[in-house]
């Protein structure tokens, strides 16, 4: 394990990352951190108790820097550290649509790049983390990467053709997921559940379904047909979901999302 950890960015993620490494710091001796707003990074190194420092420290220290700046700011992070690079040094980016090959370029092919897409539910310690290896990333350089996630949730490797499909789906999905209870809670309102038993219902709904999903291993349409009964409550209510288009909103909102991605990618 190498002995230090660079982290530019203090936003959410950078956060969610230091929280989940916070009990022994996965193995580093020191953690660094760097930020555009230097009071933010002094006020985030205050409160997990690790070290702000310029750019030209972290580059020279670390072994490992993740990049969680936002996409338009990698190549400017990337070159700041120009002069400061050694051989051993791993480059990982949270940034989305920064593609492996855009990076590699910026480091002149000297360096491994490793990509990870995680979602906001990495918080919470229940996320999803996707990672794209780069062309001179080796094995022992994804050991650290799996090691750093490990503590946000589930991580799953994949090609990084991938990973614009992956976005629409398990980066947006948080959001999709927010909205369904918001428009699931509306409903219980309507019907005169008052806001925190219909905000409890509901969770706790999903929750237990999600988990009978998980344990089970049958597919959902299996488990819907299990809970309607012929002529009952649930069969009126999906009939209702599925003559408003449920299906069709899904389809429609997940391929718009991936080709945003898509997009967003090609301005790279």
């Amino acid at each position: 394990m190498p002995s230090c950890l660079g982290i530019i960015g203090c936003g959410n993620m950078a956060n969610a990352i230091v929280k989940g490494l916070s009990k022994d710091k996965a193995g580093f001796q020191d953690i660094l951190v760097n930020d555009i707003n230097q009071e933010k990074a002094l006020a985030f190194a205050r409160e997990y108790g690790v070290k702000a420092v310029d750019y030209e420290t972290l580059w020279k220290e670390c072994n490992t820097v993740i990049l969680a700046v936002k996409p338009y700011q990698v190549k400017e992070v990337l070159n700041a550290g120009r002069g400061h690079w050694h051989p051993d040094q791993l480059i990982i980016s949270i940034a989305a649509g920064i593609k492996l090959a855009s990076m590699e370029v910026a480091t002149d092919n000297l360096l491994p790049v490793i990509r990870v897409m995680p979602n906001t539910p990495c918080l919470v310690g229940q996320g999803i983390a996707a990672v794209a290896v780069g062309s001179k990333a080796a094995e022992a350089d994804i050991d650290i990467v799996m090691h750093i996630f490990n503590s946000l949730g589930t991580i799953v490797k994949i090609d990084e053709k991938y990973m614009d499909a992956v976005t629409a789906v398990s980066g947006s999905g948080p959001a999709y997921v927010f909205l369904v209870v918001e428009a699931f809670m509306n409903a219980a309102l309507q019907i005169g559940l008052d806001i925190n038993l219909a905000r409890e219902l509901v969770i706790e709904t999903m929750k237990g379904s999600l988990e009978m999903l998980e344990q089970s291993g049958e597919h959902p349409a299996v488990l819907r047909q299990d809970v309607s009964s012929p002529g009952g409550t649930t069969i009126a209510g999906i009939r209702q979901l599925e003559e408003n288009g449920i299906r069709k909103a899904f389809f429609d909102a997940v391929e718009m999302a991936y080709n945003r991605s898509i997009e967003l990618s090609s301005d790279d």
